[in-house]
């Protein structure tokens, strides 16, 4: 059976939970079909987060988007965020098999 494959952007954005609901709907607003959250631990050579308390849980973010989508919510994401909150975020190339939902 061939199954003919879709590309697509995958955006991870790794960061603190209190931005969760605000990353969801500017996503929504620049065209994300979806997403999905995890909570999430982890450190670097700045810092730790171990979430032992609410205002030191993370967050992981993944949209499946198109690259148009996906350089859009990064490009809010890094001017509104960046500059005040802990925030990694990176790209992925993925190919998907129902190219509507994302």
């Amino acid at each position: 059976m061939s199954m003919e494959k879709f590309a697509r952007t995958l955006l991870v954005l790794i960061t603190e939970s209190a931005l969760e609901k605000r990353l969801i709907a500017d996503s929504q607003r620049l065209g994300a079909h979806g997403y999905t959250v995890h909570d999430v631990r982890g450190g670097s050579r700045l810092s730790t987060r171990e979430a032992l308390w609410e205002a030191d849980r993370s967050i992981e973010l993944k949209l499946i988007c198109s690259p148009e989508v996906a350089d859009a919510i990064a490009a809010h994401v890094m001017a509104t965020y960046i500059p005040h909150y802990s925030l990694t975020l990176y790209f992925a190339s993925v190919d998907v098999l129902r190219p509507e939902k994302f």
